[in-house]
């Protein structure tokens, strides 16, 4: 009588092993699914177009050991857009990893809405980033390893203003998937190039796999604030969408290792529309071998790297 029992566990392990495997597709659809993704969209808008979202970023420059002057003047070290701040309106002096402000007489810059005469903007001991402002600018200090460098950010972009999103695919359901989380099973740092050329280990604690048609795809995660950051690229960044490839946010797993992948949510990397930027890029990995036509298509009209 016990082998009867055991064929009946043992094929029951084995169904429910396929059927998590055929799990691993197209997912059923939220409520107001369409919805969602409109608020998604205008939530990304609202994002790019903030004060010191990408679409307003107008240089990053970065600073010389010692004292670095800034101004709108063309023989400044550090050269803010013209007519936009004094021609010579202070110093950013990098002393030791850390950058000081001093601001020249006669001109106002605030910090928290008061005028500062001078400001460190950085430091082992200070938590927040601290922002800088005049007129229509705004600008925090940029940390790249051993380098340090100013973001300059204005609200006088007409781009941004007009801003309504970037082309897009129409919405598609069938790429709305169910996807599931494995662990890695030792720790891993995955080497990461950005467009500079610069390399990067990051730390991956899994990869997310995925079903399309009979096909089982997987993309190496990695952590962020707001749930798991995948970076990819398809066949069609060949002809239609950026040629680097794109990014997604995704949920937590939930308890069961499931969660959903939703490649209508794919977005551009900031260096597909702005040149100032440093993005890192799809480790060989996650350069799929199948085209994704979902989600953001390459910007137009915009300069990017």
């Amino acid at each position: 009588m016990r082998y009867p029992i055991l064929f009946v566990l043992l094929f029951s392990f084995l169904m429910i092993g396929c059927n998590a495997e055929y799990d691993l597709g197209p997912e059923p659809l939220p409520e107001n699914y369409e919805q969602s993704i409109r608020e998604w969209q205008e939530y990304r808008i609202g994002v790019l177009t903030d004060t010191t979202g990408w679409l307003r970023l107008q240089n990053l420059i970065w600073f010389e050991e010692g004292e670095n002057t800034f101004g709108s003047s063309g023989d400044v070290d550090v050269r803010f857009p013209e007519g936009s701040i004094p021609e010579r309106a202070g110093t950013f002096t990098l002393q030791d990893g850390e950058v000081t402000m001093r601001v020249a007489d006669g001109v106002e810059i605030r910090h928290n809405g008061e005028p500062v005469r001078q400001l460190q903007m950085n430091g082992d001991e200070i938590e927040e980033r601290i922002h800088a402002r005049h007129g229509d600018l705004t600008w925090f200090i940029d940390e790249r390893g051993d380098q340090r460098g100013v973001k300059i950010f204005s609200m006088n972009t007409p781009k941004a203003d007009n801003f309504d999103g970037f082309p897009r695919y129409p919405l598609k359901p069938e790429w709305h998937l169910n996807a599931r989380f494995v662990h890695h099973p030792e720790e891993k740092n995955i080497e990461i190039v950005n467009v500079q050329g610069e390399v990067v280990d990051r730390y991956s604690p899994g990869r997310v796999e995925f079903r399309i048609d009979e096909d089982l795809h997987s993309l190496d995660a990695f952590e962020s604030s707001s749930g798991l950051f995948l970076m990819f690229a398809d066949s069609t960044n060949r002809t239609e969408t950026y040629q680097a490839g794109r990014y997604m946010i995704v949920d937590f797993p939930n308890d069961d290792g499931y969660l959903t992948l939703d490649f209508n949510k794919a977005y551009n990397m900031p260096c597909a529309f702005n040149p100032f930027t440093t993005c890192q890029l799809p480790p060989p990995q996650n350069r799929l071998d199948l085209a994704i036509p979902a989600g953001e298509k390459r910007p137009v009209k915009f300069e990017g790297i």
